[in-house]
């Protein structure tokens, strides 16, 4: 339930539409949704403004397909990371209207928010093989109702393809930047930009990188105010961050 559906329930009881006992049936299931081998929270929706999402690593096909079914059919957008073909297939089983991002690694069941504002999130990587974390970090900034504009390959190797494309940076309520390797990209944008940059060390690079621990380590020492640094590979979390910087912005 979000809020705007559960301001109608509370129109509906004061305009006599709607029976108290039958508001009071709908509300107890808010907290959470019991279905054996997981709770599903149902309430996140009206306590943080987007609904659960459900990372599907480590779950078997019929506990995703159980916690699809079990999810209110409202219109509510609901993402399903980390997913598969596999996966994709037994969540479009249940729910048609489901669409797979096969980069991003992402199903998105239900309509896109809409974008309720101007200033979209820009998603930065360093190099081509950064793009499946960006990607997972757009298609969730888009499901939460952000503009977005991808710019891919734009490492410090060839720092000229960024100083390219600036406009980008200055159109921006907030930047992601995903970078494997040395990690040193986001540095370079967090001296340019004027808004928040939200850094991803990717699990990409030669032996000495340590799947991503090295510009995991760099990002955190970056020089440059501004920066946030998420977890290795977490472009879930990067759009998540963006997204509610982005929307205060209202």
């Amino acid at each position: 339930m979000n809020e705007e559906q559960l301001t109608n329930l509370l129109e509906a009881v004061r305009k006599g539409e709607s029976s108290v006992a039958e508001a009071v049936a709908r509300l107890r299931r808010l907290p959470f949704k019991d279905i054996g081998y997981a709770r599903l929270d149902t309430h996140r929706q009206l306590r943080r403004g987007f609904a659960e999402a459900i990372l599907c690593e480590g779950k078997s096909l019929r506990q995703i397909e159980g916690i699809v079914a079990a999810l209110p059919n409202d219109g509510t957008p609901i993402l399903a990371t980390r997913a598969t073909t596999e996966v994709a297939q037994v969540i479009k089983g249940v729910r048609p209207d489901a669409v797979y991002h096969e980069t991003a690694r992402i199903v998105v069941i239900g309509k896109p928010a809409e974008p309720r504002h101007e200033h979209p999130v820009a998603v930065l990587t360093a190099g081509t093989s950064d793009i499946p974390v960006a990607e997972e970090a757009a298609v969730t900034a888009e499901a939460m109702g952000n503009r977005v504009e991808r710019l891919f390959d734009v490492g410090v190797a060839g720092i000229h393809r960024l100083l390219g494309d600036l406009d980008t940076i200055d159109r921006a309520g907030v930047l992601i930047v995903a970078a494997g390797m040395d990690g040193a990209l986001p540095s370079i944008v967090g001296g340019l930009a004027s808004v928040p940059v939200i850094a991803v060390p990717t699990s990409v690079g030669y032996g000495a990188s340590f799947d991503g621990i090295a510009p995991l380590l760099t990002m955190l020492n970056s020089c440059a105010p501004g920066i946030a640094v998420v977890n290795i590979d977490n472009g879930f979390g990067a759009a998540y961050l963006a997204s509610q910087i982005n929307q205060r912005r209202l």
